[in-house]
């Protein structure tokens, strides 16, 4: 059958579409006929995601910042309690907003260990986008909005801060604690960030955790910094209109961070390439393989913090059997997989390059026959009979 990878288009050699990110086909049959190459995701140099981008889905940071937050919240509101200021209520609802979004993040973790089924053949990785996308809007309407509204409610109907003792007393402990919990999320990214600067890493990073956790840390923390100079001011100055700048501009704050979130996640959610390292590593695993012309076209797609979809049309040696061509697609996956893990589902569908359309053999298109004296050649082929000239009626 030599030739025969020329025409032969090679459909997973397993049997069947994938159920499970474990179960990832030998081979699969390309959707398109582009002729084009692939091109390479986006830069992402620095960005170690290939080698465990996820880190444990960044839980360690998460849990750091969900107890951080919960004490700072109790605290927070026993200091309105006290002093009555717009600036520690927004703080103590901006706190309360924080712990339900590090419990949102891990649920999405949890919900995205699921096994893959038939209706989602991919498996539930994208949950942990679309809890991060959930955690943007919570941050936004249930932070954001109550800040601002609850700011210029203040500037218009200004009050005193009684007790400023205990507001500022209480700022300084959620600082500390808010503090702690920046600390130990700085630490897990710098773990996985490589070279990037940290801004890269959260525009870049496939893990959505680690970023929500590092903005919303950095929110808090000048959060923080703008209600004690809120308090501060209103009290020397002895004008509670300050305080309800301070609350505004904590509102508007948190407003600008949940519209980062919002964007990254919705990139996310969409499905992002793989980091151009990842891509170059797949590119090179299918190429460094003998048997292999070259790649005609190359896609790869985060399905998943950790998990790529792969798709690669390849050009093979055209002298192949079929069988040769399988073969052949099996080691090209494993070369994949051992230089990037997380390469878990490849199509790899054969073809031929439109630069050697011309050398290929091709089976002629069979032409069938039908006799014209048949009684029903008229119904079959929607033709008249060919009028013969040798019949008794001409002569």
């Amino acid at each position: 059958m030599a030739d025969a990878a020329n025409h032969a288009k090679i459909v997973d050699t397993t049997g069947g579409a994938p159920t499970a990110p474990d179960e990832a086909p030998d081979g699969a049959a390309g959707a398109d006929g582009s002729d084009s190459a692939g091109i390479p995701g986006d830069a992402d140099e620095g960005v170690e995601e290939g080698h465990g981008g996820g880190g444990g889905h960044g839980t360690r940071a998460v849990i750091a910042a969900l107890f951080a937050n919960m004490a700072v919240a109790a605290a927070k509101f026993v200091g309105f309690a006290f002093t009555h200021s717009s600036s520690m209520l927004a703080e103590a609802v901006h706190s309360v907003a924080d712990s339900g979004n590090q419990g949102l993040l891990l649920l999405g973790g949890r919900k995205a260990r699921k096994a893959a089924d038939e209706e989602h053949p991919f498996g539930y990785g994208r949950e942990r986008y679309f809890w991060g996308f959930v955690v943007a809007l919570v941050l936004f309407t249930l932070g954001a909005l109550f800040a601002c509204y609850e700011g210029l409610h203040k500037i218009e109907h200004p009050e005193p801060v009684k007790s400023p003792a205990w507001a500022l007393g209480i700022l300084g402990f959620a600082l500390v604690a808010e503090a702690f919990s920046f600390r130990t999320a700085v630490t897990e990214a710098n773990r996985l960030r490589g070279d990037a600067s940290m801004w890269q890493f959260i525009r870049r990073a496939k893990s959505p955790e680690l970023p929500v956790v590092l903005l919303e840390d950095t929110a808090a923390l000048l959060g923080l910094v703008l209600a004690f100079a809120g308090v501060t001011a209103a009290t020397v100055l002895d004008d509670g209109i300050w305080d309800g700048y301070g609350t505004l501009s904590i509102g508007i704050l948190l407003g600008f961070v949940a519209i980062v979130l919002v964007v990254e996640m919705k990139s996310l959610l969409i499905g992002e390439s793989a980091s151009r390292k990842e891509m170059e590593a797949i590119r090179a695993a299918v190429e460094i393989e003998p048997d292999v012309i070259r790649i005609i076209h190359l896609r790869a797609e985060h399905i998943g913090p950790e998990e790529l979809l792969v798709g690669i049309k390849v050009e093979f040696l055209h002298e192949l059997t079929v069988v040769d061509v399988s073969a052949t697609i099996d080691r090209v996956e494993r070369n994949i997989r051992g230089g990037v893990p997380t390469a878990r589902i490849i199509y790899i569908e054969p073809d031929v390059h439109r630069d050697h359309y011309g050398q290929a053999t091709y089976v002629a298109e069979h032409e069938g026959h039908i006799d014209p004296s048949d009684p029903d050649y008229e119904a079959i082929t929607g033709l008249h009979k060919p009028v013969d000239l040798d019949d008794e009626i001409w002569s």
